[in-house]
């Protein structure tokens, strides 16, 4: 009888066992493909796409262009019209498209449900799913181009999405509108910007629509024209992205908020206006931003330099999630434009050379977004260095260095009296190579070339003489790839807890089945 009753409660020690332990693996696992599958859905959804112009003479052919797009690895692409052609050529490429109705047209869509639904299907059902349409754009910044349609933008916009929900598309492919910057005023300090109330009659109707259907705002923003409008106020370096120390940083009074480039407080405009009128649940993507590549004498900021500078560090700041100072959880996709110089555009001599590449394929400049992907194979140069910035306070800097060569574990050893990198013998001489032997030693990731500020990421390659920076030497470093590191943190952290809960679980009921069993044993 003895026996019978131990055999009985081994028995059920181990099945007690047995199953809290597969329920604490299941639940580890199920958490881990949580933690994949939204990391996996935040990086598909946040990207940064390309306009695609057509004023350009000798334009590729359909087929040649989407090759065009998948050689130079463009998953998104924003055309300003419907052309059957290339909606036909994406068809099965994967690549994301927004078409648009051109403003000509909103009379007679904004005017009939049957006009609406016939466009609908002729240029959406007829290439869905095939072609990604993900979104309608419904005319571009008509409120300020074309204001006399504006009472026709709200009708478009509602018919055209009747006609999705009649063909069961409403909730795969969004309508919106773009708009141009200027709707929103007063937008620095962007705690003080609103609507333009001479738009009032169509923007609250309009955001009811787009927070009702998940919509985005659409707004093209373009960092160039705040700058030109405002030399002497807004500083060159804010408008580009490039590193600041923090006395160059624009500060919003009200909020207290820094703000270290000009488009982000930009977004950050427009989503105070949308809180103005009650509206929080709308994201901005911004459909248009770039900065041209040449212009005429009264444009000289106009370069291939500041080009390259603005688009390169756009791309690095949307594919680094960096969000804004007012929504840090809150990247806003963007399209650049745009893809080619449109060369048959009217002047000013900028109109014609915002492109990343001219009409023939060939790029208009390189671009330098090392560590932020395989975007556009246009960048080839692949090479960051991380330097101390100028204007820094020297006793911060000085213990940025000695950090850097002591818990950094930074390699000075080419800093030291006789070495290559002595001379010159200065602090920011020395300082630079330390910050960059880190840099590189840490395989570039974000957030490893700051040093509270002090340093900066360059494509210039600071060698000079026979001295020759860590990222200049032909050796192989470890990397390492993090993505969205503050996320999987946290993710990881809640895993550790909830194994730690469930073992506790798990000893506590075989103690408990111990307390049931062992007067039996022992009778």
């Amino acid at each position: 009888m003895v026996n019978s009753k131990l055999t009985a409660f081994l028995v059920t020690i181990v099945f007690f066992f047995f199953f809290f332990t597969v329920s604490s693996t299941a639940e580890s696992s199920t958490l881990i493909q949580q933690i994949k599958q939204q990391t996996q859905e935040q990086d598909k959804e946040l990207f940064v796409g390309v306009n695609i112009g057509t004023d350009v003479s000798n334009l590729l052919s359909a087929k040649d262009l989407v090759s065009f797009l998948q050689v130079q690895k463009i998953s998104h692409v924003r055309l300003y019209d419907v052309n059957p052609g290339i909606l036909k050529a994406l068809a099965n490429t994967n690549i994301s498209v927004i078409i648009s109705v051109p403003n000509n047209q909103l009379l007679a869509i904004g005017s009939s449900n049957t006009t609406a639904a016939s466009w609908i299907n002729r240029n959406v059902v007829t290439y869905y799913p095939d072609t990604l349409i993900t979104h309608v754009g419904v005319g571009n910044e008509v409120l300020t181009t074309v204001p006399s349609s504006a009472p026709l933008l709200l009708p478009a916009i509602q018919s055209l999405y009747s006609a999705l929900v009649a063909a069961n598309l409403h909730t795969q492919i969004k309508i919106s509108t773009p708009h141009a910057a200027s709707i929103v005023l007063d937008t620095f300090p962007p705690s003080q910007a609103y609507f333009n109330q001479g738009f009032t009659s169509v923007i609250v109707p309009l955001l009811r629509f787009l927070s009702k259907t998940g919509s985005p705002l659409m707004m093209n923003l373009y960092p160039y024209y705040v700058f030109m409008e405002n030399k002497g106020v807004v500083p060159l370096d804010n408008s580009l992205f490039k590193p600041l120390t923090p006395s160059k940083e624009m500060v919003d009074p009200n909020t207290m908020l820094h703000y270290t480039n000009v488009l982000d407080a930009m977004i950050d405009a427009a989503y105070v206006s949308m809180k103005n009128l009650n509206v929080t649940d709308v994201v901005v993507l911004v459909t248009e931003s770039g900065w041209p590549s040449k212009g005429n004498s009264e444009e000289p900021y106009a370069t291939i330099d500041n080009a390259d500078t603005y688009n390169s560090n756009l791309i690095r700041h949307v594919l680094d999630h960096s969000g804004t100072p007012l929504h840090p959880e809150i990247t806003s996709s963007v399209f650049i434009y745009e893809l080619f110089n449109e060369d048959l555009r009217s002047p000013p001599v900028s109109e014609a050379n915002w492109g990343l590449f001219y009409s023939n394929s060939t790029p208009v400049y390189l671009l330098h977004v090392s560590g932020s992907g395989t975007f556009l194979a246009n960048d080839t140069t692949n090479q960051t260095y991380c330097i101390a910035m100028d204007g820094v306070d020297s006793k911060s800097l000085q213990a940025a260095l000695d950090w850097a060569c002591g818990p950094g574990s930074a390699n000075c050893s080419e800093i030291q009296p006789g070495a290559s990198c002595y001379q010159p013998n200065n602090l920011k001489n020395h300082a630079s190579y330390a910050f960059d032997s880190y840099y590189q030693k840490e395989g570039k990731v974000p957030g490893s070339c700051d040093f509270k500020g002090d340093a900066m990421i360059t494509t210039t390659d600071p060698s000079h003489g026979s001295c020759v920076f860590p990222g200049s030497k032909k050796v192989v470093r470890k990397t390492r790839a993090v993505v969205n590191s503050t996320e999987v943190s946290s993710a990881a952290e809640r895993l550790k807890h909830t194994t730690f809960h469930t073992s506790r679980i798990t000893a506590t009921t075989v103690a408990f089945c111990v307390s049931l069993f062992v007067p039996f044993v022992i009778t």
